[in-house]
């Protein structure tokens, strides 16, 4: 049974629009899961209602089997972390972390226990007694995540933590928050805009578009089989084929070039699309003759990437963007002659 399981949630400001729409999410209990999509998609709605913020206009929250949907927002032990941390500055660390403590009347030596214990947990023992302004951006986060731990929470919720800190840091505080998850096992729910950052500390991730989750899945799973196109260019596909098809696994373009997919997808008879990321494009020999999915083209642009150089390739098809190794650099002008594998075509 599923810890976390928002039933047709829809959420409207002003009775009109939806900001949510009949949205369903499973979460099971210790698992990391993000909300992720583009600014206005409902995710911070989603993380609010289950917070207690905002209550639907339809549908139910369910925590543990109990019905959460009207509870209010100090009833619910739940811990929560803002991107803008919300620290109170006259407070020293300890004070920070033992406010939540101090608001549920524990006595003073329960309190100092606990606060030990968290601030140990997130390596904070030693600034105990500074003041967030003494404090660097991640050295305040983990005061932030401290805060909400110590009250032992049966859920964490976590609103684009990271997004007041530098890039390295970024990197360094989410390694630190999944290990911190992992080590409790607590529930966790994540919202985020950063698909590298999501992905990499997630155990499962709804994708959000127009307050609907247009794929639930592990990060791989959507990251190599998005559902939807939405899906598939948020997560890095460029290249887009609109396709029918005539066969099994064969399709074809409305300019008459047919492809191979090994990707099988439901009501494929439909007119669909044919997706496929720039790094699995092939440029290969013009010579060659004996593999599915080719298609002539011509270089118009050349981007250097460090590691790779990029190329939009003016084809039948319209622009392709393909990425090619240093080993071989094409110009201008050149013509080359693309390959798309089959086990890389996704149809979405």
């Amino acid at each position: 049974m599923s810890l976390i399981n928002l039933k047709d949630l829809t959420v409207s400001y002003d009775g009109k629009t939806d900001i949510l729409e009949e949205l369903n999410l499973q979460v099971e209990k210790g698992q990391l899961v993000s909300l992720l999509g583009p600014s206005g998609c409902g995710k911070t709605t989603t993380l609010r209602v289950i917070a207690g913020f905002i209550e639907p206009t339809k549908g139910q929250f369910i925590f543990d089997n109990k019905d959460y949907t009207n509870i209010p927002v100090h009833k619910r032990n739940f811990g929560l972390v803002f991107q803008s941390y919300a620290l109170f500055p006259h407070l020293t660390v300890f004070e920070n972390v033992a406010f939540g403590l101090k608001m549920r009347k524990m006595d003073k030596e329960s309190i100092t226990q606990d606060v030990k214990k968290i601030l140990k947990v997130v390596n904070l023992e030693e600034y105990s007694t500074r003041y967030p302004k003494e404090l660097s951006g991640g050295q305040r986060q983990r005061v932030a995540i401290a805060r909400a731990l110590v009250i032992q929470p049966d859920l964490l919720l976590l609103d684009e933590p990271l997004s007041n800190l530098d890039a390295k840091l970024r990197l360094n505080m989410r390694v630190e928050i999944r290990k911190l998850q992992k080590q409790l096992g607590i529930t966790t729910v994540f919202v985020t805009h950063d698909q590298e950052e999501c992905f990499s500390i997630s155990d499962k991730v709804a994708v959000m578009n127009g307050g609907v989750i247009e794929q639930y899945d592990a990060p791989e799973k959507i990251y190599s089989y998005p559902a939807t196109e939405f899906v598939a260019r948020f997560v890095g596909f460029e290249n887009f084929i609109k396709l029918k098809q005539i066969g099994e696994n064969n399709y074809v373009s409305e300019e008459g070039i047919q492809f191979v997919s090994d990707f099988e997808k439901e009501n494929s008879k439909e007119e669909i699309k044919g997706t496929i990321r720039p790094d699995d494009i092939q440029i290969i020999d013009p010579a060659a003759t004996d593999l599915n999915n080719m298609i002539n083209g011509e270089i118009e642009i050349r981007t250097y990437l460090g590691k790779e150089y990029q190329y939009a390739v003016n084809t039948a098809l319209g622009t392709l963007i393909v990425n090619g190794s240093n080993d071989q650099k094409y110009s201008q002008g050149d013509k080359v002659r693309l390959y798309l594998p089959s086990n890389k075509l996704i149809l979405v």
